[in-house]
């Protein structure tokens, strides 16, 4: 790993090992670990947060799969194991001990009333287990044990942000530690709406997503499936929405389906094209079927330059094998450096 120039600041971010990333994945959080690998005032930690997966249910055999899926991808969208540390969390016993110890100090009740816990049980009511409530504790330990000020996440991983900065008070107001308090690094994308239902996109949701390893055929399928209306109607800013505007077809029915469609069209094609369609959708009608096309050429030009990347990746094994033992070798010396501090500080040193 190249040297970087002696600095405090780190960046620890990772992507759950459910399944091949998507561009909800890439947009919300790859771009901006990206962007924070090329400054050379940041040391870089990036994981596959393989351990986080199992607080939800899962198949052994794909989980195997994944924890390696999920490297590849970060490779072939340009992070360098030579900038950047990449490992998977599960190989660093010492994320398990911090998290432990960090419980001391996080009550229950805290935990309970996290929107995200509560999601979560909704979607998973007879999954509700410990490690599920435990999760925001984990996170912190995960960002903590590398001493990371900067953490590159979507926004909705805020509330566990804040989680992670009242646990670092806590253990420097009663033991004397010295952890930083995380802020989260904002990219353009950092809300990536699902293209069917509500929230963003999601892989546990079927026809939700689009995979940085799909082909142009399959992104045209999975954006012809995308809702739509009769192409004309309204348009309302929102700022406190995260779609930003709300979209009413002729007959006076809301139509997020269209805010998510050309939220998309910001994002690929960029202001001055989805500003051409709104005008479009408020005057002479938007044709969908010829937007759908354009926009995923515009998704698939993006993808394509990764897909090959990850297809050479695939084809050298041993180039990977090493990239992930080295990277777990790398976070576990600094992992057992914080640890050993720690220990000494809480009386078990």
């Amino acid at each position: 790993m190249t040297a970087k120039p002696n600095t405090t600041k780190r960046v620890l971010s990772g992507i759950r090992a459910t399944g091949r990333l998507h561009l909800g994945n890439y947009l919300g959080a790859v771009k901006g670990m990206l962007a924070l690998q090329d400054d050379p005032e940041y040391q870089t930690f990036y994981m596959v947060a393989d351990a986080h997966t199992i607080t939800t249910p899962y198949q052994v055999e794909e989980l195997r799969k994944n924890r390696r899926a999920v490297i590849l991808d970060y490779l072939a969208a340009g992070l360098d194991p030579e900038k950047s540390v990449i490992f998977q969390q599960a190989a660093i016993s010492e994320h398990f001990e911090l998290a432990f110890y960090f419980s001391s100090v996080t009550t229950i009740a805290k935990m309970q009333h996290l929107p995200t816990f509560k999601d979560k049980v909704k979607q998973y009511p007879n999954h509700a287990t410990m490690a599920l409530l435990n999760y925001p504790v984990l996170m912190a330990a995960d960002i903590l044990i590398y001493m990371a000020d900067r953490v590159p996440v979507g926004i909705d991983q805020e509330p566990h942000l804040e989680v992670t900065r009242e646990i670092a008070r806590r253990m420097n107001q009663d033991y004397g530690t010295n952890f930083p308090e995380p802020q989260r690094f904002a990219t353009t994308g950092e809300y990536v709406p699902s293209l069917s239902g509500e929230g963003k996109m999601s892989k546990s949701v079927e026809g939700s997503f689009i995979n940085l390893t799909d082909d142009l055929a399959t992104i045209q399928q999975r954006l012809a499936n995308a809702a739509t209306d009769s192409g004309k109607g309204t348009i309302a800013d929102e700022a406190d929405t995260k779609l930003k505007k709300i979209y009413t077809d002729a007959s006076g029915q809301r139509s997020d389906g269209v805010a998510r469609l050309l939220t998309f069209v910001e994002l690929f094609e960029g202001t001055d094209q989805r500003a051409e369609y709104e005008q479009q959708y408020t005057s002479t009608g938007i044709k969908y079927g010829q937007l759908k096309q354009q926009l995923a050429q515009a998704i698939y030009k993006q993808l394509a330059p990764m897909q090959i990347k990850r297809h050479e990746l695939e084809n050298n094994a041993s180039f990977v094998d090493q990239v992930i033992a080295d990277g777990n070798a790398k976070a576990k010396a600094v992992a057992q450096t914080t640890i050993a501090q720690v220990k000494e500080k809480i009386g078990l040193g």
